[in-house]
C-alpha cells in the first residue's frame, strides 16, 4: 500500500439544533473565552440565524464581536478588514458562521489576527507561520465542505482566485447543525448539495494523494448525498434530511482536503469569477462534460462511483462511468438549476477568456486524472455552452 498522511479538524459534532447551545459548547471547548470574533454574512444577519448563538454566548457571560460584510468569493479588502477588526476587538475565538465563503474568511482571520505576516506572504501552499487564534465553524449550507478542510480561496484581482492551503486553517471544531439550512432556498440546496458531489467524485478520483480514508470518505458522502439530494430540494423543512446533507458534505469536505479537487474546479473557477456564477452551480454546469473528457482515464473510478449513485448501473467501466454522467446531468436537471453556460449569460465569444483563465489554476489541474490542456479546456467549456 503506498504510504499516505491524512489531516482533519480536531473534533465535529453533529446535533441538530447544537448552535442554539453556542456558548455552552464554547466554554466546555474553550474554555477562558471571552472576546469571540463571529465572520458572517449580511444574509444569515438577516435570516435570524445568529440570534439564539448570539444570546448563548452572552449568557455565558462573554462579548462577542460580530463581522457581517462578508461578500461571495471574498475579496482579499473583506479580508482585511476583518482581521482589523479582530485585532481591535482582541479577539480570543474566532467563529466562522455561514456559508463556505464566511468560514474561509473566518480561517484567514484565525491565522493573521495575532501574525506580523501579510496576507500577500500566505498565498500557496504550506506558507503560514506560526499558531493562529482558536478556530469554530458552523456551516450554514450543505456543500462546501469548508468546515473541516484546510483551504480558503480569496479573490486577489478582478477576477482571479487564490487559494490559501495550510495545516494552521484546520479548525478546532465543526458543529453541524441542520437547523440552520432549513431555510435554504431549493435551488441553492441543489448548487451547494452537487458541490459537495463534485468533492466526493473529484476526490475519488485525484491522481495525487488518493488514499483509503479519502476513498471511503468520499464513497460515503456520495451515498448520502445522492439519497437526500433531491428529497432536501422538495422537503426543505426536513430535519433529518438535512441532517444527512450537512454530514455528507462535511465528509466530502474531510475527503477533498487530503486527496484534492481537480479539473472540474479549475474550469469552475473563472465562471464564478468573470461572471459572478454561485461556485455550486459554477462546478455543476462543467461537471458532466469534464467527467465525459476523463473517461479515458477514470471510467473505472467512474464505474465504482456509479455503484453509489445508480445502483442499477450494469454493463463495462465505460457504460457504468456513463450511467454516473448522465445521473448527475438529471440530478441537476431534476432540481431545476440552470445546466448551461447560456444560461447564465456566458457566449462563445467568452470561451477563449474562460480557457485562459482556467489555465491558470496549475494547483488544481494537476490532479486530475487526465492531463487538460487549453484547447481540451475550450472544448469543454464549448460543450457546457
Amino acid at each position: 500500500m503506498t504510504a499516505f498522511a491524512f489531516s482533519t479538524v480536531a473534533t465535529i459534532l453533529s446535533e441538530p439544533g447544537a448552535s442554539r447551545h453556542l456558548g455552552d459548547i464554547v466554554a466546555e471547548r474553550f474554555p477562558g473565552t471571552r472576546r469571540p470574533f463571529i465572520v458572517t454574512d449580511a444574509g444569515v444577519l438577516r435570516a435570524g440565524l445568529l440570534s439564539l448563538p448570539r444570546l448563548s454566548l452572552e449568557q455565558e457571560g462573554v462579548a462577542p464581536a460580530l463581522f457581517s460584510d462578508v461578500l461571495a468569493d471574498p475579496p482579499e479588502a473583506v479580508i482585511l478588514d476583518a482581521v482589523e477588526a479582530a485585532r481591535r476587538h482582541e479577539a480570543d475565538l474566532v467563529i466562522g458562521f455561514g456559508g463556505g465563503s464566511s468560514m474561509d474568511v473566518a480561517k484567514l482571520v484565525a491565522v493573521l489576527a495575532g501574525s506580523r505576516q501579510a496576507i500577500g506572504e500566505i498565498y500557496g501552499i504550506g506558507k503560514v507561520q506560526g499558531r493562529r487564534l482558536p478556530l469554530l465553524q458552523v456551516p450554514t449550507t450543505a456543500g462546501t465542505g469548508s468546515e473541516v478542510t484546510n483551504i480558503a480561496i480569496v479573490t486577489t484581482g478582478a477576477t482571479t482566485k487564490t487559494g490559501v492551503v495550510a495545516p494552521q486553517l484546520y479548525a478546532d471544531l465543526a458543529v453541524l447543525d441542520a437547523s440552520l439550512t432549513l431555510g435554504l432556498p431549493p435551488v441553492v440546496t441543489a448548487a451547494t448539495g452537487i458541490d459537495a458531489m463534485v468533492h466526493a467524485i473529484e476526490a475519488y478520483t485525484s491522481r495525487h494523494k488518493k488514499n483509503p480514508l479519502s476513498d471511503a470518505l468520499a464513497r460515503e458522502a456520495l451515498s448520502l448525498l445522492s439519497r437526500n439530494l433531491l428529497r432536501a430540494c422538495e422537503q426543505g423543512d426536513n430535519l433529518a434530511v438535512r441532517q444527512a446533507m450537512l454530514l455528507g458534505a462535511c465528509l466530502a469536505g474531510q475527503a477533498f482536503s487530503n486527496a484534492p479537487v481537480a479539473a472540474v474546479h479549475a474550469l469552475a473557477y473563472p465562471i464564478g469569477g468573470i461572471f459572478h456564477v454561485p461556485h455550486g452551480l459554477s462546478n455543476a454546469l462543467v461537471l458532466p462534460h469534464v467527467l465525459r473528457f476523463n473517461l479515458p482515464e477514470a471510467a473505472g473510478l467512474y464505474a465504482e462511483l456509479a455503484g453509489i449513485v445508480v445502483p442499477h448501473a450494469s454493463g463495462s467501466d465505460t457504460a457504468q462511468a456513463e450511467a454516473l454522467i448522465v445521473a448527475m446531468q438529471q440530478i441537476a436537471t431534476m432540481t431545476g438549476i440552470e445546466t448551461s453556460l447560456r444560461q447564465v449569460g456566458i457566449r462563445e465569444t467568452d470561451l477563449d477568456r474562460l480557457a485562459d483563465d482556467a489555465m491558470l489554476q496549475t494547483r488544481l489541474l494537476g490532479n486530475n486524472p487526465r492531463d487538460v490542456t487549453r484547447a481540451d479546456a475550450h472544448a469543454i467549456y464549448a460543450a457546457a455552452l
